[in-house]
C-alpha cells in the first residue's frame, strides 16, 4: 500500500486560484482497472482508489501517512511559466509570422 502526496493545478477552466493551495493524500492502485464486456464500463475491486485524503500543508500530509505506516512518495508542484504579451504586440510590423485574418 503507497500513496501519492500531491498539490493540485487548476483546472483549465478556471482562471484564479480558487480551489488549489492544498495537499492530497491518494493511494495508488493495487489492481489493475477492468473494462465491462457488456456495458464497457470501466471498474475496479480496489477500494483505496476511491479516498482521497485533503490536508492544508505538505507537512500534515507526510505526518499523517507517517503515523500510519503507509509508503509515499512526494510530487512537488510545478511552477506556471507565464508569458507577458500584450494585445499591441499582434500589430507589430516587425513580427516574424505575419498576422493576417
Amino acid at each position: 500500500m503507497s500513496a501519492r502526496i500531491f498539490s493540485p493545478a487548476k483546472t483549465a477552466m478556471q482562471s484564479g486560484k480558487a480551489k488549489t493551495g492544498f495537499w492530497v493524500l491518494e493511494f495508488d492502485p493495487e489492481q489493475p482497472r477492468k473494462i465491462d464486456p457488456l456495458m464497457g464500463y470501466t471498474s475496479s475491486g480496489d477500494m483505496k482508489s476511491q479516498i482521497r485524503l485533503t490536508f492544508e500543508t505538505q507537512e500534515e500530509a507526510v505526518a499523517y501517512a507517517r503515523r500510519n505506516g503507509i509508503a509515499f512518495r512526494v510530487q512537488e508542484p510545478k511552477d506556471a511559466r507565464r508569458r507577458q504579451i500584450s494585445y499591441a504586440e499582434n500589430f507589430r510590423y516587425d513580427r516574424k509570422i505575419p498576422w493576417t485574418h
